[in-house]
């Protein structure tokens, strides 16, 4: 089960909303839909969770460029909304790495028209799932200023989303939006 909510930092403290995601496919719509939630170039942070699975924070600082976290790329590389947030740049990798991954992947030991070795069959993804690491990824130092630590955000697991809105002093607006 997914949740997401937009935190919009404004002169009287934070205000939540609920945030359906249905319609966002890249990166860039995300932060405009959050550029949407600020009536000023205030900050806003984006909160994405899958239950027990992962949890994602984006920045958006006015026109600067989103800032994210993730934390555990690769359990977020199996969920849709988990993908918007896994660019090439967050991963290190340059653009199109995941097609000479895949070709380097392939085992061409003389088999009719590539196909893969039995052992193969259990991974669906190639060799991009194997380049997406079992651990957070991006800027752990996102919410810094705001009162959590990177050392605090690495170590948030379950709830984590709680616990973040409650160092925010915003627990109670996120709360309203649940």
């Amino acid at each position: 089960m997914y949740f997401a909510a937009l935190l919009a930092r404004t002169e009287d403290g934070w205000e939540a909303s609920d945030t359906e995601l249905d319609d966002v496919e890249t990166l860039s719509d995300l932060a405009d839909l959050a550029r949407e939630a600020s009536a000023e170039d205030d900050t806003v942070l984006v909160l994405i969770e899958q239950e027990d699975a992962w949890f994602g924070v984006v920045r958006i600082d006015g026109e600067d460029d989103p800032r994210i976290y993730v934390s555990d790329a690769a359990a977020a590389a199996r969920s849709s909304y988990g993908e918007i947030l896994l660019t090439d740049e967050l991963l290190g990798r340059e653009p199109g790495d995941d097609d000479v991954a895949d070709l380097d992947s392939l085992d061409l030991d003389g088999t009719e028209d590539g196909e893969p070795d039995d052992a193969d069959d259990d991974d669906d993804d190639g060799a991009s799932a194997e380049s997406v690491p079992h651990s957070p990824v991006g800027d752990a130092e996102i919410l810094d200023d705001l009162g959590v630590t990177a050392k605090e955000l690495r170590n948030l697991d379950e709830d984590a989303l709680s616990a973040i809105a409650e160092a925010l002093g915003a627990s109670e607006v996120l709360e309203t939006v649940r």
